[in-house]
């Protein structure tokens, strides 16, 4: 990525950040949207970081769902000729990523999709930090809750995400979904205590909330049984370095 770094203090830590060549590609920044207000705060933050992250270049809100700006309106709202990249505030691949955003840029040639924000390393490492916190000992088992999809691509992102997670805990992990996938995160919480249970296990079921933010998903994860609901991924920095991260690769991939 071509522009000028630099070193800023921003609330008491120090940032590298880079000033966004001119004429940039606007950044889309897509998420799928809630009725949470702290969870919209958080997704809003989220775009703040990536502003502060990246001076100069402009950062456009949108959303999949529930919330406006709806992602086509966004698109169609931008003048001719203007490019820009759609980057999903989303974790996995699912109907959102394969249907609603091709669906919202079809007609506009210059504006092209990033990839989802996960899998990736950094959210296991942030993923480990929350159960750490949350308590976790060696002998408890850790479900990975994701909000799940009735593709089969989100699946294949959230066990990947539950792979990078489990390679940094000594504990069992799983996987398991809120909707749309098998298995159900009650399910999964009770397999996972019958497994502890079998092998002669007596520590806790701890449920690692692999979502973005509060909101309807995450307050259903403290009904599934589980002694032990981690805090999501939000707040944190990493989120916005990363959705900068999947910005570059296009215009690396486009240059």
């Amino acid at each position: 990525m071509d522009g000028f770094f630099l070193k800023v203090l921003n609330n008491g830590c120090w940032l590298n950040v880079t000033l966004a060549p001119m004429n940039s590609p606007v950044l889309i920044a897509c998420a799928h949207g809630t009725r949470n207000a702290e969870g919209q705060a958080a997704i809003r933050q989220v775009m703040a970081d990536i502003e502060a992250l990246r001076p100069g270049l402009r950062v456009v809100e949108a959303y999949v769902d529930v919330q406006e700006p709806e992602l086509g309106g966004v698109v169609e709202g931008l003048p001719e000729g203007t490019d820009a990249v759609v980057v999903p505030l989303l974790l996995s691949t699912g109907f959102h990523i394969k249907v609603d955003v091709p669906k919202a840029i079809k007609n506009r040639s210059e504006v092209v999709a990033a990839r989802p924000l996960g899998p990736d390393a950094r959210l296991a490492e942030l993923l480990a930090t929350h159960l750490r916190a949350a308590g976790l000992q060696e002998n408890d088992g850790v479900l990975l809750a994701a909000a799940g999809s009735s593709l089969p691509d989100g699946s294949v992102d959230s066990e990947e995400q539950a792979r990078l997670l489990a390679e940094l805990l000594p504990n069992k992990v799983r996987v398991a979904y809120g909707a749309s996938a098998q298995p159900t995160v009650p399910d999964g919480v009770a397999s996972l205590r019958a497994e502890l249970a079998a092998e002669g296990e007596a520590g806790r079921v701890f449920i690692s909330s692999y979502l973005l933010a509060t909101g309807y998903f995450h307050d259903q994860l403290a009904k599934a049984g589980a002694d032990i609901v981690s805090a999501p991924l939000l707040p944190s920095k990493v989120l916005a370095e990363i959705a900068l991260e999947r910005y570059d690769a296009v215009l690396e991939r486009l240059s």
